[in-house]
């Protein structure tokens, strides 16, 4: 079958590659009725994070069950379902306590930007729907398994409530999916911080009440003059650079909590500058599972409509385009159809 592999930075190739096999009796295999490239894989395709070897690439998925290990009992042949991009067996003490991205089996899903794909540990990581979904809803099923599922995390770590003001930093498909979560959660003002105005435009339309094109420390008092002087209560760092940290640390209020879900590269921390500050950080890989049946729903009831921050469609053979395209910032998210 075809599938996406990189080699090296600005070197990713659909290729011919063996079709995944059941290798354990918790394994599922799955055929994709999407795939697509996440703003993560950027990292490596840009260089930023090391290639030592040919790397299979893909980790937000959705499809239908094909086959099955001898120890999967919660979904069978036939069904469609949703995985998180964190692979858990969602019985652990931590997967208990709704950290399943930090399960104690944990791993990272791979290889998904293909036809087929084999998800260990399918009881924990797989959700079923009780249907096959309309075709026009796969974009937005395919959006819960990380990027709407990673958004609503950096709300939800951010405290995001009824009637409070949430800030989003980064105009990238999380930093779109957590205006989108905050504005399921009640935030009355939103200000999500842009300087794109095809992403302001879905920003706004997903529910941001303001946006700000400025950054650094002029982002950081055009906040200030927006929120009296005091900042915000919940503040989403959806990027994962330092500027983007400082930014998101500093235009919280004290008291306040900033989700932060953008892969730090480069990040540093003032310890007694955060200690006077009284700021609260929770971030990390999004515990997708925990989130999994309600975002579907949502979904499924057509309350929401994530897919929308697909703004480019290709067939699988042309991955390459679409990571160029969503490099050079010419594209928000890719779909691929596989």
């Amino acid at each position: 079958m075809l599938a996406t592999m990189l080699y090296a930075p600005g070197d990713v190739r659909c290729e011919e590659v063996a079709e995944p096999k059941i290798l354990k009796p918790t394994d599922a295999i799955i055929r994709l009725s999407a795939s697509c490239i996440c703003g993560s894989d950027l990292w490596p395709f840009r260089g930023a994070n090391e290639v030592t070897a040919p790397m299979a690439m893909g980790h937000e998925y959705c499809g239908v069950v094909v086959e099955v290990g001898s120890a999967v009992t919660t979904v069978k042949p036939g069904q469609f379902v949703v995985g998180s991009f964190c692979i858990s067996d969602n019985t652990c003490p931590h997967c208990k306590f709704g950290f399943q991205s930090s399960c104690e089996q944990r791993e990272f899903m791979s290889g998904a930007q293909a036809p087929l794909a084999r998800v260990p540990l399918a009881d924990g990581t797989l959700v079923a729907t009780a249907e096959m979904p309309a075709d026009d809803l796969i974009p937005s099923l395919l959006a819960v398994s990380d990027v709407l599922g990673t958004g609503w995390y950096a709300a939800d770590a951010a405290g995001v409530q009824e009637g409070s003001t949430a800030i989003v930093v980064g105009d990238g498909a999380v930093g779109l999916m957590g205006v989108l979560s905050a504005k399921q959660m009640g935030a009355s003002r939103i200000i999500a911080m842009s300087r794109h105005k095809t992403r302001q435009d879905l920003a706004l339309e997903f529910g941001a009440t303001d946006i700000v094109s400025e950054r650094g420390e002029e982002g950081i008092a055009r906040i200030k003059q927006l929120t009296n002087g005091v900042g915000a209560e919940s503040v989403l760092e959806c990027v994962g650079t330092q500027e983007s940290m400082s930014q998101a640390i500093n235009c919280a209020r004290p008291g306040g909590k900033i989700g932060f879900v953008g892969v730090p590269h480069g990040v540093t921390f003032d310890g007694q500058n955060l200690f006077f500050q009284q700021k609260s950080l929770l971030g990390g890989p999004a515990p997708v599972r925990r989130y999994l049946p309600y975002l579907m729903d949502l979904v499924l009831e057509r309350k929401i409509n994530p897919g929308k921050v697909f703004d480019l469609e290709l067939p699988l053979s042309d991955v390459a385009e679409g990571y160029r395209a969503m490099d050079e910032r010419r594209a928000i998210k890719t779909l691929l159809r596989v």
